[in-house]
């Protein structure tokens, strides 16, 4: 499976975190996040690499999305 790198909008936090808020897929679609359930670092187990892990829920799927330097990229359950 390759990677699918994806536009995000997030908030920056003023303990320096990050808060995803919606992404682009490639395809075209939004997705507006509903929650961020978990973040750690972690490796992407179906895309390959590692990054910092935000799982999140929207519209009622769990999506991964990995924080890699400076681009995001999705894993979906």
């Amino acid at each position: 499976m390759a990677k699918e790198y994806v536009k995000v909008r997030a908030d920056f936090l003023p303990d320096g975190g990050i808060r995803p808020l919606m992404f682009k897929k490639e395809d075209g679609e939004k997705v507006v996040i509903d929650r961020v359930l978990d973040v750690r670092p972690a490796p992407a187990l179906k895309a390959g690499g590692q990054g910092m892990r935000y799982v999140c829920r929207a519209e009622s799927r769990l999506f991964y999305l990995f924080l890699d330097r400076e681009r995001w990229f999705l894993e979906e359950e």
